[in-house]
């Protein structure tokens, strides 16, 4: 620097201040801006309020109707606020709220006159499915006809009617109906736009949380049904086989085991020598070789479909013909009884190999029977009783090893499908005369 000069100063830039109505950014002063973030808050709190009704009321759909419209009097003072729901071609109110009752009870009475009709305010805005919003009823459309001056004599000046929409349909109405004219604001209506839109959701929760219980009362009932079925099919299991048991509880036919009379075919098998082997023998073995020898036995019940009378120690009772009817009984019991003494044939080749002297025999009878379930509660059996039952017992008692005994009746029908050999007469226990026996030897060979 050179000497004698004196340095400049430096000027510091001045601050600029804002004058006294200064607005911000957005065109409002901070008195603005202080309401719009109350109605904000306000606005937030009435629909989190309305959401938490939602979520305690989900069978019922009045409580979150009551308040949207105890919120929309916050958000609207002094206005009338009301949600209203098409019920076929009415429009029901379903919640109102307003600083005067008397107003309330008066737009009960006005919303429930309401037709679905496009010339009313209310029958517009649900079939068309569009806002209606009129700043004055003074000024209301042609269009509504008489609906503007009824509002303007009821004191009222101004509404807006927002429709609740589920998709493309609109279910309900929200309504503001103010004292005072003037439209409502963009941020209002879209506040109306948020309450619609969570009645419907109400609705929706609740339509569908009916159905799902519906549905779950359905299938609880289903399930009673079901475990009806399986109990029944447990006791129908216990005498017959299962093709028949299905069938019959397909059929809901449980009275076919109600008593009643059929001509039948029954077969009594059992073995030869068992009384003495089961005196001489372990408990455990008796009990195993019978466990063998029925499982062998039942296998080939259910093969031909017969009906187990009863299981009685070695003793096998099985008829045909009843509950389900067999074309040909007689030759049925024959075609089961001739694979017995061939399957049990073998079984009672290998016991005889273990040092036990047993064999196999059949009686086969036909008549008609008393049929029906016998017993008590918790303990039912089907059961044959008559003659027929007896003379297959009693040709069962008079078979050797691996003889199949048939009376005439039963000859009578097979005699084309198998090969039989004459045993003479018996007399048979309990039979009033001696009666002619045969033994089936095998099937013919368009039998087999």
């Amino acid at each position: 620097m050179e000497r004698g000069t004196r340095p400049a100063k430096v000027r510091s830039e001045a601050k600029p201040t804002l004058p006294r109505n200064s607005r911000n950014i957005d065109g409002y002063g901070s008195q603005q801006l202080a309401q719009r973030l109350a109605e904000a808050l306000e606005q937030q709190a009435a629909t989190s309020e309305i959401l938490r009704v939602i979520g305690s009321s989900a069978t019922d759909t009045q409580p979150v109707f009551d308040a949207i419209v105890r919120s929309g009097l916050k958000l609207f003072p002094g206005a009338l606020v009301s949600v209203a729901l098409r019920d076929g071609d009415t429009i029901n109110a379903t919640a109102v709220a307003a600083p005067d009752p008397a107003r309330v009870e008066a737009w009960r009475r006005t919303i429930s006159r309401t037709p679905l009709a496009r010339n009313y305010m209310h029958g517009a805005a649900l079939l068309a499915r569009r806002i209606v919003a009129i700043a004055d009823v003074v000024d209301a459309p042609a269009e509504f006809g008489a609906g503007g001056q009824n509002f303007l004599t009821s004191g009222n000046r101004a509404i807006t009617i927002m429709p609740m929409m589920r998709g493309d349909e609109a279910i309900g109405l929200l309504s503001v109906v103010r004292l005072v004219p003037g439209p409502l604001s963009d941020n209002q209506i879209a506040v109306l736009r948020t309450f619609a839109a969570q009645a419907v959701i109400a609705v929706e929760n609740t339509r569908v949380l009916n159905e799902l219980t519906t549905l779950n009362q359905k299938l609880e009932q289903r399930v009673r049904e079901q475990v009806g079925e399986i109990e029944r099919m447990g006791r129908l299991r216990r005498f017959l086989p299962p093709q028949v048991a299905d069938l019959i509880v397909a059929s809901g036919a449980e009275r076919q085991l109600e008593s009643h009379r059929r001509e039948i075919t029954a077969l009594f098998c059992d073995l030869r020598g068992f009384t003495g082997f089961s005196e001489s023998s372990d408990p455990e073995d008796v009990m195993a070789l019978l466990r063998e020898y029925h499982a062998a036995i039942g296998r080939i019940i259910i093969k031909y479909s017969g009906t187990l009378e009863r299981y009685a120690g070695d003793g096998v009772m099985v008829i045909f013909n009843d509950p389900v009817p067999v074309a040909n009984p007689a030759l049925q019991a024959v075609n089961m009884a001739l694979d017995m003494r061939v399957t049990i044939g073998e079984l009672t080749a290998k016991w005889c190999r273990l040092g036990n002297d047993l064999g196999f025999g059949i009686g086969i009878a036909h008549g008609f029977a008393t049929l029906g379930t016998i017993g008590f509660e918790g303990r039912f059996d089907y059961a044959a009783i008559g003659t027929v039952s007896n003379v297959a017992s009693r040709l069962c008692d008079e078979a050797k090893p691996g003889q199949i005994l048939i009376s005439p009746r039963v000859l009578m029908a097979v005699e084309k499908d198998v090969t039989v050999e004459p045993l003479g007469e018996f007399s048979l226990k309990g039979m009033r005369r001696p009666m002619s026996t045969y033994n089936v030897l095998t099937a013919s060979p368009s039998n087999s």
